[in-house]
């Protein structure tokens, strides 16, 4: 990965593999569990995501079986996926977290 910011599928295909492997349709699901129903992913999206992280060594193939004379494929966060999407997580945080200050400083809440 880069120094630059991960784009936000990239962020959630990552997030949705980092507590256990999971298949392509698992994998969306939990897209959009953790987006809260915001982002819904599209199979061609999807399966041409995985394929890009797959090729940046980001994820990994955990398994592959048969199911309904159909090949599935279980994904899994390699160890550079891991370090990927920690460094992301803290990047976020601490722009949180400033975002947060700064407010605190204005006195001024938002309010919706």
């Amino acid at each position: 990965m880069t120094d630059r910011a991960m784009q936000e599928p990239t962020l959630l295909l990552l997030t949705a593999l980092a507590d256990e492997p999971r298949h392509g349709y698992a994998i969306a699901r939990e897209v959009e569990s953790i987006s809260g129903g915001r982002v819904k992913m599209r199979t061609g999206t999807l399966y041409g995501a995985l394929e890009r992280l797959l090729q940046q060594g980001l994820i990994e193939v955990h398994k592959e079986e048969v199911v309904d004379s159909r090949l599935r494929r279980t994904y899994t966060l390699t160890a550079p996926g891991r370090t990927a999407l920690a460094a992301e997580a803290e990047r976020i945080a601490a722009t949180a977290r400033e975002a947060t200050r700064r407010l605190g400083a204005t006195g001024k809440a938002a309010t919706a």
